[in-house]
């Protein structure tokens, strides 16, 4: 029913910048929280950002809390992430996910998108 499709994902050199997007379709794109996640090699899924409903809320982990930013635009049915400072240990692939509230644990999350690879190199 709802589809989510990342795109803006690449290859960056340490203290670059990305924006990935994701557009969303199917449901009603304003009654759904959009999150985004990463994993990489080795890892568990990891947390990376969330914004509410209306973008009335966001919420970021601190490891990305001062260049990570999460944004969205109804009209678009887009989420956005622009990714700033680039770390070599923000190297993963990036999920976007809805859910019809906004939590931080990957379990809660209702849809998922394919993912796209930030490679970050140092």
């Amino acid at each position: 029913q709802v589809q989510l499709v990342e795109s803006g994902g690449g290859l960056v050199q340490t203290g670059g910048s990305l924006r990935l997007s994701c557009t969303v379709s199917g449901g009603t794109f304003t009654d759904y929280a959009l999150a985004w996640f990463r994993q990489a090699p080795g890892k568990e899924r990891e947390f990376v950002a969330a914004i509410g409903w209306s973008g009335s809320a966001t919420d970021y982990p601190d490891s990305v809390k001062d260049r990570f930013t999460v944004s969205r635009d109804d009209d678009k049915n887009t989420v956005y992430l622009q990714m700033n400072s680039l770390k070599p240990e923000d190297t993963a692939v990036y999920y976007c996910a809805a859910a019809r509230a906004l939590y931080t644990g990957p379990d809660m999350y209702d849809y998922w998108g394919q993912g796209t690879q930030v490679t970050v190199s140092s």
